[in-house]
């Protein structure tokens, strides 16, 4: 049987190009993201970027801990400590104690990361003066890099300042560096700051007040400690999904080639078994066949994928995916683990189709029908409904237990592989009146198409199914985005009552002049909200951060109406707080311990409880229990004789040039539409992207394949009178046809996969309307259609090259 499959691959090899070509593809994506993954395993650590050359920082707390019967547990605080003024005097005695203050500053024609330092601290830094001197008064600045020069005058939301200096970059920030006095105006509050004296000294005069910094660990103290490891989770989870999807459709692709194959071979096995072949001798020669293609498809695709792995790092880079350290390291686990998976891929493809191909009998060598007696394999069948019914439990499942976890980005590209793979394996059963119902109008044309895709069924179905998975995937993954994107604007737009919207520029907040100001506009009723968050221990084990709003009842209750399951707002006081029902104590009257978002222990009341929805509704506390929380938002509800224009007017007089923007209610919910983030939508496009090119080479390789067995019905058309252009385009009309079919098919199951998140929204008590990526799902067919109807017409055309008597006259 080896010399028969080693023949077979020799004379057979269009039939396995298909295949080797996809376990190859396959293989080698496998292969880089291995490597990806294993590069990116774990982040060197940064050296101090902002004080590289001070030895000792104080940085107040901004590490909540909490103690549980299984070890502590902890969680980033939203407002750090400051750094007591006790311990700063204490500080004092050791020796120079250099305040560092950090905040936002915007400017006309200025990087938009500006941040603001006092410039004592540009030597922490080792910046070195470019051109130019030291500010000496409030109005003067340096900056950082090359994008102004000294004279110039910047207008910023801190005020007009003037450059006369410019410092050389480091890179890891755009500084503008004020005087001492000018920045501590700007930001009164201290944070940390560097002492010169010994560190152990300095640990005792600090004690638990904060923390002290020495060594590596003073990078702890720079802008975003954490961005390293979270670029990395991210660019993780891009990869971990690409290669799931590869391996997914890669086995999709393999074993609807080689249950192709089998299919076409029928007579070839059965002379096999009439030479005195038993059936386990043809299922290890389809086998063995397989093990040869997947060895060589695997080593083709883990060199390919050496190649492609250092240029996926450096591309990962420039698009700000990943730090600019990430490189590919030298790794060998990644090489064997896609190896062995491609040669499993393929083991796995074939096994289905090597029992069919046992089942053979010997007579099937002397039937000259090539028309297929049977619409769908009983272990297809079997395999198809089982997967249904597990989509349709599991399904059941989350919606009964957490319907939350439908919304998650890993179930909304995770859960519809289950649908869509069961949706493929019984395509068969709905395909046969689905094309039907495609060609119900009358003439030649349209009757040929009918017969010719019902009695080729197999080709057919072979063919509809990559279409179907790359539709049913569009659609599911783009529209699961779409349908939560469009449910969370919703929500705004339900939940904002105000007229106007004010904001004060990123990353800042409203002073209380700016407040004063503003709350003198006659005919405009504030209420100024401001971000923060709440901590609560779950099961005495899980410390849960809650992002919040601090807000006065009233006002709050006068612009935003919440979505209230339970309570009313009006309650609301500095000894209660709003909770949503995802806390796992949510009854009015309940009280549960919190901490604060400065770490301050408290007990409240719950005052209400707010619906699930999408997961923005977080959590209300009044002022009081916002510790270090600036206002960054006001709403603005207008008075019953109050003109929007007037008032419109008199809050940006109000607010001044500079110092943030008013939007109405409609513009404010236009502006803070959700948007999917860069690094999700570059993974849904990947993923998509490996579908649609799995797409391609099943369909092409299906249309090769089937040119051999149509050659003599090709001629027979021709011998009836047709020409070669209505043969050719009765062809192409066939493979539209399928590809129709199979996009319909994709298109419903990726309706079904959305009404699952749609029911799981409807539970949750948010809106739950379906968002078809319409643009995306009619480019996709498209695509595919065009792949369809080129792959068709290619070797139908060169099989029409033949005189119409020859294919006629040859018997097999």
């Amino acid at each position: 049987m080896l010399s028969v499959a080693l023949r077979a691959l020799r004379t057979r090899w269009a039939t396995f190009t298909g295949s080797f070509v996809a376990l190859a593809l396959g293989v080698a994506l496998l292969t880089v993201t291995g490597l990806a993954l294993a590069s990116s395993a774990t982040a060197p650590e940064r050296a101090p970027e902002r004080f590289a050359a001070e030895p000792v920082v104080v940085k107040g707390q901004d590490t909540l801990r909490v103690p549980t019967p299984i070890g502590d547990r902890e969680s980033r605080l939203a407002h750090p400590r400051p750094v007591p003024a006790t311990t700063v005097a204490e500080l004092r005695k050791l020796g120079p104690v250099v305040a560092d203050r950090s905040f936002a500053v915007r400017a006309t024609g200025a990087p938009a990361d500006l941040v603001g330092h006092p410039w004592s601290t540009a030597a922490f830094a080792l910046y070195d003066l470019a051109t130019g001197r030291a500010p000496r008064t409030a109005d003067e600045v340096a900056v950082t890099g090359d994008w102004t020069r000294p004279g110039r005058r910047l207008h910023t939301d801190r005020g007009p300042v003037r450059v006369v200096g410019t410092l050389t970059s480091r890179g890891f920030e755009n500084a503008v560096f004020f005087t001492d006095a000018r920045a501590a105006r700007l930001a009164p509050t201290v944070t940390q700051l560097a002492v010169e004296a010994d560190p152990a000294a300095v640990r005792e005069a600090v004690g638990d007040s904060a923390q002290v910094l020495t060594g590596n660990a003073r990078r702890l103290a720079d802008a975003d400690p954490g961005r390293d490891s979270e670029a990395l989770t991210a660019m993780n989870s891009l990869f971990g999904t690409a290669g799931g999807v590869t391996a997914f459709v890669s086995v999709f692709v393999v074993a609807s080639t080689f249950a192709f194959a089998v299919a076409q071979r029928r007579r070839e096995f059965a002379l096999l078994r009439t030479a005195g072949a038993v059936p386990g001798q043809i299922r290890r020669t389809v086998l063995t066949e397989a093990l040869a293609v997947g060895a060589l498809a695997s080593a083709t695709g883990c060199a390919l994928g050496s190649h492609a792995a250092p240029r996926l790092a450096a591309w990962v880079v420039d698009n700000g995916l990943a730090p600019a350290w990430f490189t590919i390291g030298d790794h060998t686990w990644p090489y064997h683990a896609a190896f062995w998976t491609g040669l499993l891929v393929a083991l796995c493809g074939a096994t289905a189709a090597s029992w069919r191909a046992g089942r053979t009998g010997p007579t099937e060598a002397l039937r000259e029908a090539s028309a297929e007696s049977g619409t769908i394999t009983r272990g297809r069948l079997l395999s198809g409904t089982a997967l249904l019914l597990t989509s349709a439990v599991t399904l059941g499942l989350s919606l009964a237990g957490d319907p939350a976890d439908l919304l998650q980005r890993k179930s909304y590209i995770s859960r519809p592989m289950l649908l869509i793979t069961a949706a493929a394996l019984l395509s068969p059963l709905v395909l046969r009146p689905l094309t039907r119902l495609l060609t119900w109008l009358p003439g030649a044309c349209a009757l040929l198409v009918r017969e010719n895709t019902a009695a080729g069924m197999r080709r057919t179905a072979a063919l509809a199914a990559p279409v179907l998975v790359t539709v049913a995937l569009a659609g599911s993954l783009l529209g699961a985005t779409a349908t939560l994107n469009r449910a969370r604007t919703t929500e705004t737009s339900e939940r904002t009552t105000a007229a106007f919207v004010v904001t004060p520029p990123a990353g800042t907040g409203f002073d209380d002049a700016a407040l004063r100001r503003l709350r003198a506009v006659p005919g405009a009723e504030m209420s100024p909200t401001s971000s923060t968050a709440v901590h609560v221990l779950e099961d005495d084990v899980a410390l849960v951060r809650s992002e919040a709003r601090a807000a006065t009842p009233g006002p709050l209750a006068a612009t935003t109406r919440l979505p209230l399951a339970a309570g009313a707002v009006s309650d609301l006081d500095d000894d209660s707080i709003i909770v949503n029902e995802e806390w796992q104590r949510h009854r009015v009257g309940d009280r549960v311990r919190v901490w604060l978002g400065d770490g301050t222990p408290r007990t409240l009341r719950i005052a209400a409880v707010m619906t699930t929805g999408t997961g923005d509704n977080g959590v209300y506390v009044t002022p009081r229990n916002a510790p270090g929380a600036t206002v960054d938002r006001i709403d603005v509800a207008l008075t019953a004789d109050a003109d929007p224009k007037t008032v419109a007017t008199a809050l940006q007089q109000a607010l001044g040039t500079g110092n943030g923007q008013i939007l109405t209610r409609e513009a404010w919910i236009r502006a803070t539409h959700p948007e999917t983030d860069r690094t999700t939508r570059l993974g849904l496009l990947l993923v998509l992207g490996i579908a649609l090119l799995y797409t391609g080479i099943a369909v092409a390789n299906t249309m090769v394949m089937a040119t051999s067995d149509r050659a003599r019905d090709l001629a027979v058309l021709r011998l009836a009178g047709a020409t070669r252009r209505q043969v050719l385009r009765l062809t192409g009309a066939e493979a539209l046809t399928v590809v129709a079919a199979g996009a319909l098919l994709g298109l419903l199951v990726a309706a079904v996969n959305l009404a699952g998140m749609a029911s799981a929204l409807a539970l949750l008590s948010a809106p739950a309307t379906i968002a078809l990526p319409w643009q995306a799902l009619g480019t996709t067919t498209a695509v595919c259609a065009l792949l369809a109807v080129t792959s068709a017409l290619a070797p139908a055309a060169l099989a029409l090259r033949r005189r119409p008597a020859e294919p006629a006259g040859v018997r097999e």
